[in-house]
């Protein structure tokens, strides 16, 4: 058994628990910043060994207790799984890169809290058990829970109170559809549940197709898919820069979820459910890309029109997802780190943006015009722009060209429209942003890079600077290797239209590993 898929889990688990030993006022901020450096260490080794052996198209089957998958709980590895934990290892690099500067310090327990988002991360990634995806989800939400109100007040208290509220109805919704789906197959195990699905007799469908539908709504609000979008905006917006950067993934968590069950549960050969629920996930996905595009057109705050970014993703990963061609799922699947790096880095530059406006404000009162030391957050600001409006040279154009090339003809129309046209609503948006930010400065009540929570007033020490220069690095390094990265995504994709290895895999009493 390959103890290596469950080390991602585990070793942020330890660095949680260690983390909350050393919280004793004796010990100062830099032994905690060790340890969480440390443990991030020791998880960028798993997860590199991880991603080398999921790449070459392995598929770890990983049995807790050593029971059988259907009876206990199975962990497993693929390609879509490594793929999206080296992009959220990644991720949580430059976010604790930017904490450790000093919001840690603000944040009780923000060490703790950030391992344990880790885990529900990485474990909602890696889980073959439905419950068990429900439990990671669980442990991510009540970790972002304590990172979204650390130190807050006010507003930020009244919008992570709705956030929480909203989670906590989606996580019964949840609960409910478990028990729906239990009662109508009799297994939680996601391969198991697949077999089942194409085995269910035309008495039960009625029922499978609720439990089923309903699976799919809680998913798709945690991806913040229309209607379901409200609670984000505001929630990333107001969250502290670290904070809304490392929440960027969270959308990500219910695209994939939604990837995996449709992969494995409604495929060719799922009978009366085959194509399950991709008709209204397109078009839902549209709907969400253009009314998310008007919205970052509208916003007078960078940090809210970075949170539309945000949903413009998930709308964009929805469309390439739900028409489900070996080509758009490559696409998606390539766009998907892409616009996780680079929402996050926004957020960070709208950060260092806003340090600069609100002292300039302060000590001009409203009289100056020019920002001031913009150069580096303006050069920033511009590749980051470049890079989520999908404008050339850049991965964010390589990954939309590649959609659009790939899309089936019934749908090329509506497709190119709703991708093209909100990427010129997103142009526009963030031109006039740019425009309001660099070439004028109000005073500190009309703040447009939005005021983030938190008395940090002091100037951006360098290492948040780098933070922000190391994610739109991963952009750039992107779109430089873009053809072996793409030749990836490619494999992963047609390692997903073809389930039929990792239903083996993790049927089996043992795990067996099968070469492609």
């Amino acid at each position: 058994m390959n103890h290596l898929v469950i080390l991602p889990i585990l070793i942020p688990l330890l660095g949680a628990a260690l983390s909350l030993f050393i919280e004793h006022r004796r010990y100062g901020p830099k032994v905690q910043r060790s340890v969480a450096w440390a443990s991030m260490a020791a998880l960028a080794v798993a997860v590199a060994l991880l991603f080398a052996q999921t790449s070459q198209g392995h598929i770890w089957a990983y049995l807790l207790g050593d029971w059988p998958a259907r009876l206990g709980i199975a962990l497993v590895a693929d390609g879509l799984a490594g793929w999206m934990l080296a992009t959220t290892l990644l991720l949580a690099i430059a976010c604790l890169l930017h904490a450790c500067t000093g919001w840690d310090r603000r944040a009780p327990h923000f060490h703790a809290l950030f391992q344990f988002q880790l885990v529900g991360l990485n474990g909602a990634f890696l889980t073959g058990d439905i419950f068990n995806l429900f439990v990671f989800f669980e442990v991510l939400l009540i970790a972002s829970y304590g990172l979204l109100l650390s130190g807050g007040r006010g507003l930020r208290m009244r919008i992570g109170l709705h956030y929480v509220v909203f989670n906590v109805t989606a996580s019964t919704l949840f609960l409910i559809a478990l028990g729906m789906l239990y009662a109508t197959l009799g297994s939680l195990n996601m391969a198991e549940i697949g077999q089942r699905i194409a085995e269910l007799p035309p008495s039960h469908l009625k029922l499978a197709k609720a439990a089923l539908g309903l699976l799919l709504l809680v998913f798709c609000a945690k991806a913040a898919l229309l209607p379901l979008y409200l609670w984000l905006p505001e929630s990333y917006a107001r969250a502290p820069a670290a904070v809304a950067a490392l929440f960027v993934i969270m959308t990500k968590v219910g695209l994939y979820a939604v990837l995996r069950v449709t992969s494995l549960w409604f495929d060719a050969d799922a009978g009366a459910m085959a194509g399950y629920g991709s008709d209204w996930l397109l078009w839902a996905g549209i709907a969400t890309l253009l009314v998310a595009a008007l919205g970052a057109l509208a916003a007078t705050r960078l940090s809210v029109l970075v949170a539309y970014l945000v949903v413009v993703s998930a709308a964009t990963l929805f469309i390439a997802f739900a028409l489900g061609t070996p080509g758009t799922l490559s696409a998606g699947l390539y766009y998907l780190p892409h616009s996780t790096f680079t929402a996050a880095a926004l957020f960070l530059v709208a950060d260092l943006i806003r340090r600069r406006r609100l002292r300039a404000g302060q000590r001009r009162e409203g009289e100056q015009t020019v920002l001031p030391g913009k150069t580096v957050p303006g050069l920033l600001f511009l590749v980051g722009a470049v890079a989520v409006a999908g404008l050339p040279p850049l991965a964010g154009f390589l990954a939309k060209a590649a959609l659009l090339a790939a899309v089936p003809d019934a749908h090329t129309a509506v497709v190119w429209t709703a991708v093209l046209g909100s990427s010129l609503l997103v142009i526009i948006g963030l031109t006039r942003t740019g425009i309001r930010l660099f070439w004028h400065v109000p005073g500190a009540e009309d703040e447009v890079a939005g005021p983030h929570p938190g008395p940090s007033e002091a100037p951006a020490r360098p290492f948040e600077t780098a933070a922000a220069c190391l994610l739109l690095g991963y952009v750039v390094a992107m779109s430089v290797f873009a053809a072996p990265l793409m030749r990836q995504s490619e494999a992963i994709a047609t390692q997903l239209q073809a389930p039929d290895r990792y239903l083996q895999d993790v049927r089996g009493t043992l795990p067996q590993v099968r070469q492609p």
